[in-house]
């Protein structure tokens, strides 16, 4: 993200500034538009997804997957992981209601499958972060690398389902042990979540549905109750595809 630019400022920008759509849309789950956007003296690239180009899916409910978008972001903040870029839904566009994601620069071509062994090894939060937002599509591509070698987790479209839907290219910490310093995040967490006057709840349930925050609480329950990286699962398919 730019030098100084606080992240709450980006986020006002995201959800208050005018959207100019430029190029063509990648066709995905969702249409993808880079766009530009303005905001007084603020220019600033971003990703625009507007719901009316979502593909329906048999397993989601068509018109959600943009909030899902923006509910990934703030998960992310309240594990204090900084794994999103700033994410919002907001309900003007030049293409109607959609969500608006600071885009992040990167090197194309470099993804999972191409990382040093120290950059897989940066992936433990990735990986609980998956587990508790259920992740049905963490793609190699999804990992993102910016100019300062931080780590930068995109497209969470096909998340939050209430149903067992994890399917990831991460199993490298499979049967490991969750490190502690991880679960401290992951009770703090679930602490928020429990309480319902939070503003995180607040949020929350205005981009998911009830039984939806309801499964993730207990996601994190089994996560502080059981601490392992969990197996791939062999009764489904537990890898995306394409892998990248």
């Amino acid at each position: 993200m730019p030098g100084l630019m606080h992240k709450k400022t980006i986020v006002r920008a995201l959800l208050h500034g005018e959207i100019t759509v430029q190029g063509q849309p990648l066709q995905g789950s969702n249409y993808t538009f880079l766009s530009q956007l303005h905001y007084g003296e603020l220019s600033l690239p971003i990703i625009y997804k507007p719901d009316r180009g979502e593909r329906p899916l048999w397993d989601f409910p068509r018109g959600t997957l943009a909030r899902r978008e923006s509910a990934a972001f703030l998960v992310s903040e309240a594990l204090k992981w900084d794994l999103v870029p700033p994410t919002v839904y907001r309900r003007s566009g030049p293409l109607g209601a959609g969500s608006v994601q600071f885009y992040i620069q990167h090197e194309a071509d470099y993804h999972y499958f191409k990382f040093s062994s120290e950059e897989l090894n940066r992936l433990r939060p990735v990986v609980v972060f998956d587990l508790l937002v259920n992740n049905a599509d963490r793609k190699g591509g999804h990992i993102l690398r910016d100019e300062n070698q931080h780590l930068w987790l995109i497209d969470h479209g096909l998340c939050f389902h209430s149903e067992e839907k994890l399917r990831t290219v991460i199993w490298d910490f499979a049967g490991e042990p969750i490190p502690a310093s991880l679960l401290e995040h992951i009770q703090l967490f679930l602490s928020e979540l429990d309480d319902p006057e939070r503003l995180l709840n607040r949020l929350l349930i205005r981009l998911l549905s009830q039984s939806e925050v309801d499964s993730m609480k207990q996601r994190a329950r089994v996560l502080i109750e059981r601490p392992i990286f969990p197996l791939p699962a062999k009764d489904r398919r537990p890898y995306p595809w394409p892998p990248v």
